[in-house]
């Protein structure tokens, strides 16, 4: 056998046994494999939130249920905070239609009413309120006005709202008007009266004497507010 010979044969041998041998490793389970993504990769791709027993999702700390709680209320339902600035007014009308004052009311124990049929217009009454006190008395809303019998009062004119509360000094008189029945005849239901019953928004009522013979009235029996002058309350 020749050295080159020789030679050959001894390497394919060395090539056989390192293939043998890369075998046996990749045998053994202690050869390289690809695991995939490493434990520390998985944990990092995980959301911040654990979860608990039972399957519900822990939120991360700082993190509420979702809703925010409204901050609660001090003011009284139905009602509107205002300032705390001076002296209160005294505007805007209550339920009765009438305004709210500070002075006493003008009625029955501190006044004299008076009833009288005037020429002008046709088919007035004039009403006059005369304060008797010795303070100013407030005359505020219309007169609530029973003649005779009825079982009703006469409507007010809305048109007739005075601009400003009637205060009466010491002395000093109010009015109101009184359409007793339609100039041109087109009302219904006359009747003649012949007492009357003046009432006030609060306190006692007057009774005011009417003519020997009476008024006629008919169901355009209308009232004014009460006037500061005689004018305005014979003006409706």
């Amino acid at each position: 056998m020749s050295a080159r010979t020789a030679r050959t044969r001894l390497l394919a041998a060395t090539t056989v046994a390192l293939a043998a041998l890369a075998l046996t490793a990749c045998d053994n389970g202690k050869g390289v494999r690809d695991e995939g993504p490493s434990a520390a990769s998985r944990s990092s791709s995980q959301p911040t939130g654990s979860t608990t027993a039972g399957g519900t999702k822990a939120k991360p700390a700082g993190e509420t249920g979702g809703s925010t709680a409204a901050p609660k209320s001090t003011a009284t339902p139905g009602t509107t905070t205002t300032g705390t600035g001076g002296g209160s007014g005294s505007s805007g009308k209550n339920g009765s239609g009438t305004t709210a004052t500070r002075n006493p009311a003008c009625n029955g124990a501190n006044s004299k009413t008076t009833a009288t049929e005037v020429s002008r217009p046709l088919n007035h009454l004039l009403l006059t309120v005369t304060n008797t006190g010795a303070k100013n008395c407030d005359l505020t809303g219309y007169p609530i006005a029973r003649f005779g019998e009825a079982q009703s009062v006469p409507p007010v004119a809305e048109s007739t709202h005075p601009q400003a509360v009637v205060t009466l000094a010491p002395g000093e008189s109010g009015y109101a008007g009184v359409l007793l029945s339609a100039a041109d005849g087109s009302g219904g239901n006359g009747y003649t009266a012949k007492t009357l019953v003046v009432g006030f928004a609060k306190g006692s009522s007057a009774t005011p004497a009417l003519p020997a013979k009476g008024v006629y009235v008919d169901d355009k029996l209308t009232v004014t507010y009460w006037q500061q002058s005689l004018d305005d309350a014979l003006a409706y």
